[in-house]
């Protein structure tokens, strides 16, 4: 409803709604009758006051002031790349910007998505390397925000050997991802998700480990394989953990798959996020593929594939021959995504 009077727009005196003072540059009056003391009573307090309060010319404009007092105000905010969904403003953030809180509103709080950088593949000559660990992976809803200004960091994937870097977003820190093994019998590292464990050479049929994830971030890599067949065809790299679920143990023929990532629907559109990466193979045989989210596939006698930029997943590892030396992928970046109603 329009909030006119003899062709004048009156909405104006109405803003901003519901602060702690009466506006000074406007006068609330109408045929003469100061009305900015009802008006302020009923947006502050919620009370109604008296009718003849509320009149213009003889009109009675309760009507139009019925309910301001609990009229709902919501998160306003700046930063990142903004999209709307229905009643939801989604603030995505691909590189490390700011996040501006400008309005608190009623409600004051933001869903968000964490997700940190991929660790990098393991590679190593004549051997498999282990796949790299997912980024952590953070999501809730209900966090509360204030009015200032928020640092945000996206995590960067890890080069070939190096863990992922940690995505931040006010108090939320998610970690990145443990690179794969790269020595013989390397287990890779810890992480946000862990990095699979390297081939070895010993014929004992030994498996290495892989390393731990972080408690409610991700998960463990899988075990790599030494040499059991004659002809040398294993030393498999076990599969980088991903935030779904561990990452596969190699085995004689195949080497480890990445863990899977998480499906997130903050922006509406269901996406999935921090799988591990591959697993590398010597020789013959198969090559661990990348978990879904991002996870790069490990190499098969070639180079492994770097994990998907803005999703965490990590990097590939390269599967290596005799006199070959293939390198591993790298983990991919991460992403923040924040997300309030804003109508």
């Amino acid at each position: 409803m329009a909030f006119t009077k003899g062709g004048a727009n009156l909405s104006t005196i109405f803003e901003p709604r519901g602060t702690s003072a009466k506006r000074a540059d406007v006068n609330y009056d109408a045929s003469g009758v100061d009305i900015s003391n009802a008006y302020y009573s009923l947006v502050l307090g919620g009370s109604s006051p008296a009718a003849t309060n509320f009149k213009a010319g003889g009109t009675d404009l309760n009507a139009l002031f019925a309910g301001i007092g609990t009229v709902s105000y919501f998160v306003a905010a700046t930063g990142g790349t903004i999209t709307t969904s229905g009643d939801y403003k989604i603030h995505k953030f691909t590189g490390s910007s700011t996040f501006t809180v400008t309005q608190v509103g009623d409600i004051g709080t933001v869903e968000y998505l964490v997700v940190a950088g991929g660790g990098g593949g393991g590679d190593q000559e004549t051997r498999g390397g282990g796949g790299g660990g997912a980024g952590g992976y953070r999501t809730a809803t209900g966090f509360s925000v204030t009015l200032q200004t928020y640092a945000i960091t996206i995590g960067a994937g890890g080069a070939r050997h190096v863990n992922g870097s940690n995505s931040i977003f006010s108090s939320i820190t998610s970690i990145g991802g443990g690179h794969g093994g790269d020595l013989q019998g390397d287990s890779g590292d810890v992480g946000g998700s862990g990095g699979g464990g390297g081939g070895s050479y010993s014929p004992t049929n030994a498996a290495t480990p892989g390393s731990a994830g972080t408690v409610n971030q991700g998960y463990a890599g899988g075990s790599g394989k030494s040499n059991s067949l004659s002809g040398n065809v294993a030393h498999d790299g076990g599969g980088g953990g991903g935030a779904g679920a561990v990452g596969g143990n190699a085995t004689d023929s195949v080497a480890g798959n990445g863990g899977v990532g998480v499906s997130n629907s903050i922006t509406s559109a269901a996406v999935s996020y921090a799988g591990g990466g591959g697993g590398g193979k010597r020789n013959t045989g198969t090559a661990g593929t990348g978990g879904t989210g991002g996870g790069g596939n490990g190499g098969l006698a070639a180079g492994g594939v770097a994990g998907t930029a803005n999703t965490g997943g990590g990097g590939g590892g390269a599967g290596n021959g005799i006199n070959q030396f293939y390198q591993a992928g790298a983990g991919g970046s991460g992403i923040v995504i924040l997300r309030y109603k804003y109508k």
